[in-house]
């Protein structure tokens, strides 16, 4: 063999797989922002791996996703928000209202999939339902809306109470449109509402000593995710403090609370995640119209009923999807 053809046959061996490497398509990234812990959020991580290996996309095989958790501590959503975005992820799921607006403000360009608990129009992250028109999309999980069923269902099964406590986040995303529709349900249940707020662990506990002065009679806690990551706690200072309350989550009134209404998440992560494995193949969130997930969830916890002297009107147990006896 002649040199010139041994070096060219060598370089042509050498040069192949350098290529075929320079070829191998890149692994997307989808960075997941959520305002809780990851330990409180296996089910829905679940339900949005679920929705995303529907679409075709696998966690660690085909697809890599990079978790932010802000632990409870919304005020460090904005500086998770802007890692993710100096990361150049493909996607990026929003846990709630409060992870997507702080994405809002750094994240024009790359798509974002949010759970919105809130309308997503009035809060500017969508032109429309039906065709967004920017860069977010996902599942609408009707979190405010519930809000006065919720002030409802408690109401049965208190019937006698005139004045109603509430406990909010003042920071909360969806805070004000609730107060003002919990306010319009409590008037025309002929109710009177007495709000009180807390943005962290002390306040809770000053609230709660509050409510034992005021001798509370009934109890509603809007649905926030700073709340959620203290689910178990709310539910165990309302038992122990002898409050009828009802909350969002289920962990609650396994914890003690007395009932629990509100959107089923996991429906709407599963939505989540068929969309950010769609965008990933190419769709845009702009032409992607934000779904609708109408699943709720109800938890009455007779044990608590019982304890605190309460009749469960038969027809709340029967639409119940759970009753802790």
């Amino acid at each position: 063999m002649r040199r010139r053809d041994f070096i060219a046959g060598l370089t042509g061996a050498t040069a192949w797989p350098l290529a075929a490497r320079a070829q191998q398509p890149v692994t997307p990234v989808i960075g997941f922002l959520h305002q809780q812990t990851a330990e409180r959020t296996a089910s829905i991580r679940s339900a949005f791996r679920t929705g995303l290996e529907s679409a075709g996309f696998i966690d660690g095989r085909n697809v890599t996703i990079e978790y932010r958790w802000a632990e409870g501590h919304n005020e460090r959503l904005g500086a998770l928000a802007a890692d993710l975005v100096r990361r150049r992820v493909d996607v990026i799921v929003a846990g709630a209202d409060s992870p997507a607006f702080a994405l809002k403000a750094v994240a024009t360009t790359i798509p974002v999939v949010c759970a919105f608990a809130s309308d997503p129009v009035i809060n500017g992250f969508v032109a429309g339902l039906n065709r967004p028109g920017t860069n977010f999309t996902g599942a609408y999980r009707f979190g405010s809306e519930l809000e006065p069923k919720r002030l409802e269902l408690l109401h049965q099964v208190v019937p006698q109470v005139a004045v109603i406590d509430l406990l909010v986040n003042p920071d909360g995303a969806i805070t004000v449109v609730s107060s003002r529709d919990i306010e319009v349900a409590a008037r025309a249940l002929g109710r009177q509402i007495r709000t009180h707020t807390a943005r962290d662990d002390a306040e809770i506990k000053a609230v709660f000593m509050t409510l034992s002065q005021l001798h509370a009679e009934a109890l509603l806690i809007m649905g926030d995710s700073f709340f959620t990551g203290r689910s178990r706690q709310l539910g165990e200072m309302t038992a122990s403090r002898a409050i009828p309350a009802a909350y969002v989550t289920r962990e609650f009134t396994h914890a003690g609370g007395l009932m629990n209404y509100g959107a089923l998440e996991t429906d709407a992560f599963r939505m989540v995640g068929i969309y950010a494995g769609r965008i990933l193949k190419g769709e845009k969130p702009a032409d992607l119209p934000v779904l609708q997930s109408t699943k709720v969830e109800l938890v009455i916890n007779l044990k608590t009923a019982r304890t605190l002297g309460l009749s469960v009107p038969l027809s709340i147990l029967l639409r119940a999807d759970e009753v802790i006896e």
